[in-house]
């Protein structure tokens, strides 16, 4: 995609103006880093808080004439329990294709925001978003509708003083619990915010009107507190927290089960099925898989990128690493692939081969730090 081509968030020039190094994106030019750098924006959102801006994600709400007709509409297309969802609460799911892939995974939130009661928020992710809208609006019932919020930006603060610095502006935060959201006035700005992220910190995501984002991202900025962090260091963390990324360790030929996505699907979903790609969930889940998705840490301070090949100790090919870097919390190199099931328990000793030689790791348990959510 050409520099011409690509789209700009609400946020774009003050990315500029702190100095940030913005690279191409699922389309958008996004801030990769910011003159500190990732290790210091990684380890800042460990220890302070860190503001991600991710207005490049799809936001959007499902209508439909009330709420048990919108959610059974929409567990047509997801292996979650929609129906069960209360006023705020938030949960994590997978579009799935018609073999049982997952074409994208997102976030979805019973809206408790006056006038729209009985609606879903959903939040996909930016590379499948004109995929992710055309085919909700094609498989939703009849009566059923989808709205795309093309005029909301979004933004993360993660960490943990999010909550202190977050609540010094809007003190009832406190009482958010984790993967519940409401909406609130942060100095006069109408704004939907939801305990969640995706850094395995505790944190929140905040959606506000694009005509608004500058001043909600100044107001956060000005405590000392919090930092702006890029791609980079986002990237790092979610690999830390053992969290999947789209087009990486999840793919339209990955199934939620393969991927260790199971917690996400309830009893009730996984007994009646009724959703795209329920013969190979329901398959896999009384039969099991031949491959499963698994933490790896290789010995010594190399990393093994994505596309690594993981092998036995005898040389044979059992896997692909998905994810792989430095984990700057870890203090050592971390990664994330898919193995022969018999080789996904933790300890198991590997071989991976970086640059044509054959480089020892051992299987290892996820997420590589323990994850900080506010439960």
């Amino acid at each position: 995609m050409s520099e011409e081509t690509l789209q700009r968030t609400p946020l774009y020039e003050i990315h500029q103006a702190l100095g940030a190094k913005l690279v191409p994106f699922a389309g958008y030019e996004m801030p990769v880093q910011y003159p500190t750098g990732i290790l210091a924006e990684h380890k800042w959102t460990r220890e302070s808080a860190g503001l991600f801006e991710v207005s490049h994600m799809g936001q959007c709400s499902i209508f439909g004439p009330d709420f048990e007709t919108t959610a059974r509409a929409f567990e047509m297309l997801v292996p979650a329990d929609i129906l069960s969802l209360v006023p705020g609460q938030q949960r994590y799911s997978q579009l799935l294709n018609i073999q049982g892939g997952i074409s994208d995974d997102l976030m979805i939130t019973r809206s408790n925001w006056e006038g729209l009661e009985g609606s879903l928020y959903v939040v996909v992710n930016a590379s499948r978003k004109g995929f992710d809208f055309a085919h909700i609006e094609e498989n939703l019932a009849e009566g059923v509708t989808l709205k795309r919020w093309n005029d909301l930006a979004l933004m993360a603060l993660q960490g943990p003083k999010a909550e202190e610095t977050l609540a010094n502006l809007i003190p009832a935060v406190r009482n958010l619990n984790f993967m519940n959201s409401s909406r609130f006035s942060l100095n006069g700005v109408d704004v939907h915010i939801s305990r969640s992220g995706y850094t395995g910190e505790d944190g929140f995501e905040i959606s506000v009107a694009s005509a608004h984002a500058a001043q909600v991202w100044n107001k956060l900025l000005s405590d000392p507190l919090v930092k702006p962090i890029g791609l980079g260091a986002r990237d790092s963390l979610r690999l830390e927290a053992g969290l999947c990324l789209y087009g990486h360790d999840i793919d339209r030929t990955t199934s939620p089960i393969e991927a260790g996505l199971n917690w996400s699907i309830a009893k009730r979903r996984r007994t009646e099925g009724g959703f795209i790609g329920a013969h190979r969930v329901q398959r896999e889940l009384l039969g099991g898989v031949s491959r499963k998705r698994v933490g790896i840490k290789p010995e010594g301070r190399a990393p093994a990128r994505e596309g690594t090949e993981i092998q036995d100790e005898s040389g044979r090919k059992i896997g692909v690493i998905t994810s792989g870097g430095f984990g700057p919390s870890v203090n050592g190199p971390v990664a994330m692939g898919y193995v022969e099931t018999a080789y996904a328990v933790a300890g198991t000793p590997i071989q991976l081969l970086v640059r044509g030689q054959a480089m020892a790791a051992q299987i290892s348990t996820l997420p590589f730090i323990p994850n900080r959510f506010k439960r």
